[in-house]
């Protein structure tokens, strides 16, 4: 082997390292926002006077026959903000839906982790599958299946709608969305 040779491969070799690199740090934020929502979830059931054995069980919705009136004006805003009083974004909450307006000050772009491997595709969607699942079997109509919007401007995130969200996931989405400005902002802050 030529030493041309042994530097390219030695250059490969270094290029491999550094995406492995960023691919664990990707999986570890990803799984800290995972333990982060179990045990919010966890506590949330314990609260709710379940005992840890009856955590894993499903519990049964009752189905619904009349979808809830729609407010027009959502009943209240939260800011949600870094540890730092930094603004990320304002959340708008009403009965079953909720509205992310992002800091305009902001640029949260949609590529940037872990905003679709964890946001949209194990938090959103994955709800989005169990209300399915839910409506399939009729616990609920397909009109009460979560659904939501992400309004952008190029790749740049200015506001994600999500409605049908039932009280029991309330407290578990403001969570998500919260943990995951805090973990976009902080890769925002390395990069600039």
């Amino acid at each position: 082997m030529t030493q041309e040779e042994e530097k390219e491969k030695i250059k490969k070799i270094a290029e491999l390292r550094a995406l492995l690199e960023k691919r664990v740090e990707d999986m570890e934020t990803e799984l800290e926002g995972l333990r982060i929502l179990l045990s919010l979830i966890d506590n949330t059931l314990l609260d709710k006077g379940f005992k840890r054995a009856e955590i894993a069980k499903p519990v049964p919705t009752p189905p619904k026959t009349v979808p809830p009136p729609q407010a027009t004006e959502y009943e209240r805003s939260i800011p949600l903000k870094t540890v730092t009083g930094d603004l990320l974004a304002n959340l708008y909450v009403k009965k079953d839906s909720m509205r992310v307006v992002l800091a305009e000050d902001k640029s949260f772009d949609v590529n940037t982790p872990p905003f679709t491997s964890f946001f949209v595709e194990r938090v959103l969607v994955k709800m989005q599958e169990k209300d399915r699942e839910a409506a399939s079997t009729g616990e609920i109509t397909p009109n009460e299946i979560l659904s939501y919007n992400i309004a952008r401007d190029g790749d740049l995130i200015r506001e994600i709608t999500i409605r049908n969200v039932r009280p029991e996931r309330s407290r578990e989405l403001k969570s998500a969305v919260r943990w995951t400005l805090e973990k976009m902002y902080e890769k925002m802050m390395q990069t600039s």
